[in-house]
């Protein structure tokens, strides 16, 4: 499966979680708001597009309408409060992920 992990600069919260589940899953990440923000292409690759917070996905409906609705795009519920790599942020995705693929199971 391949996943795309979305934030809004891409440099701590997405760029960790594509490294931490690249073993699992062909992952890449990007970033909503930096130099070199999400693309058209990178959405249109991703099976999965995981988002760190709501107002991301929002974002995305609002730049790729017609790719939105083929879309599944989760939001791992993270704020923006960690550094790359940083052990709490690691623990926090692992526990979202988990929580967040179950749930989009039961659905």
């Amino acid at each position: 499966m391949k996943v795309l992990f979305v934030c809004n600069q891409g440099r701590h919260r997405s760029r960790t979680a594509a490294e931490l589940f690249a073993k699992e899953f062909e992952t890449a990440y990007a970033g909503l708001y930096s130099d070199r923000p999400v693309t058209e292409r990178q959405l249109a690759w991703a099976d999965l597009v995981l988002v760190m917070e709501d107002a991301q996905r929002t974002e995305l409906s609002k730049r790729f309408p017609k790719l939105y609705l083929q879309k599944r795009i989760l939001s791992l519920d993270v704020p923006d409060v960690y550094s790359y790599g940083q052990p709490e942020l690691v623990r926090r995705l692992r526990t979202a992920l988990a929580a967040t693929l179950q749930t989009a199971a039961s659905q």
